[in-house]
């Protein structure tokens, strides 16, 4: 469990059924996240890349200006593509605490959601076979690692595509918009990603979007643990994984977190005593698949794949998935976002 010092509650917990619920959060994020979700042994992800593409990429994330803009879509191998139909498994980083997004059903013990759909999908293409993938649990803080150090094939976790994020890892076509929002309780005086933040205590995850926006700008809430990034981090502000500030919340450690607004809906689903602050998302951002740099070859295929998914309107298995998983607590949604290729 990430580390905090005792600090007064609110009057008890809320939601998850009390002490029992919030034992078996805390366990959740802290047992398993760290560990693969599948007990096969398929090697490292061993993702090749090569120096010009490397290059490439650098270039252009320091002269981002447009970083969904990903490579055209092909049905071509490579190889990486090679690698993994070598080894007859798509080894994929997901998360399995984000209800709806990536999560275990605690009845089937199945790994489900929208992002699980969308590994499928890519698995299905690859090698024909949608469960021929080793799912490897990630904490948020360690998405780039885990690509960076051959530990998966590609990270499908509500991962936003930004210029700072190109000069490590390369990104397909985006397959999900979202925002910034703040979470916190409905009866709480925040009102949103404003100037009722003042002095409040502020969860957000290491190495997100969240955290980068705080640091811009904080409305003057207290955001930042002593020792941050350091062995000597309480984790108490800033978390290695998302959820861990919603048991923050609960707890009463902090008084607001803010997140991506996909991601707080889906927590204000498993806890009817919070709400999202504020009419709408104060950012725009875009969910991509993210690769190990330089991966040319798969992130092409994988653009080939969406194209495929977001196809068929309504009756697209993009929409088929968004309805099954996230029309309830994102209602409204008529459309994925639409592709942007590179032409450089």
């Amino acid at each position: 469990m990430s580390r905090s010092k005792d600090r007064p509650g609110r009057g008890g917990l809320r939601g998850w059924g009390g002490v029992t619920g919030m034992a078996v959060a805390c366990a959740v994020t802290a047992a398993v996240t760290l560990l693969p979700l599948a007990h096969h042994d398929g090697g490292s992800a061993g993702a090749g890349t090569s120096g010009g593409a490397v290059t490439a990429d650098r270039t252009r994330a320091e002269a981002c200006t447009e970083p969904e803009a990903s490579l055209p879509a092909s049905g071509s191998d490579g190889p990486n593509i090679d690698r993994i139909k070598e080894r007859g498994k798509l080894i994929a980083g997901v998360d399995q605490n984000s209800f709806r997004w990536g999560y275990r059903n605690p009845e089937s013990g199945d790994l489900e959601g929208f992002d699980i759909d969308l590994v499928r999908a890519i698995a299905d293409d690859l090698l024909g076979d949608p469960d021929a993938v080793i799912f490897r649990a990630i904490p948020t803080n360690q998405r780039i690692a885990a690509l960076e150090n051959d530990r998966v094939d590609v990270v499908v976790r509500t991962m936003t595509i930004n210029c700072k994020r190109l000069e490590q890892v390369s990104f397909s076509t985006a397959y999900f918009q979202a925002g910034q929002q703040v979470l916190a309780p409905k009866e709480s005086s925040i009102t949103g990603y404003d100037s009722s933040l003042k002095g409040k205590r502020v969860c957000s995850a290491e190495g997100s979007t969240a955290y980068e926006a705080l640091e811009e700008k904080s409305f003057g809430a207290l955001y930042k643990d002593d020792f941050d990034g350091t062995e000597r981090d309480p984790d108490r502000l800033t978390v290695p994984n998302q959820l861990d500030c919603l048991v923050r919340l609960q707890l009463g450690e902090v008084d607001a977190v803010v997140t991506d607004n996909a991601l707080a809906a889906g927590q204000a689903a498993q806890d009817p005593a919070v709400e999202l602050k504020g009419k709408d998302p104060f950012t725009t951002e875009y969910y991509g698949v993210a690769t190990k740099k330089g991966s040319d070859d798969l992130v092409a295929r994988v653009n080939k794949v969406l194209v495929d998914y977001r196809a068929g309107g309504k009756d697209s298995a993009w929409m088929r998935s968004y309805e099954k998983w996230l029309a309830t607590g994102l209602p409204g949604i008529t459309a994925p976002p639409a592709p942007k290729y590179r032409t450089d």
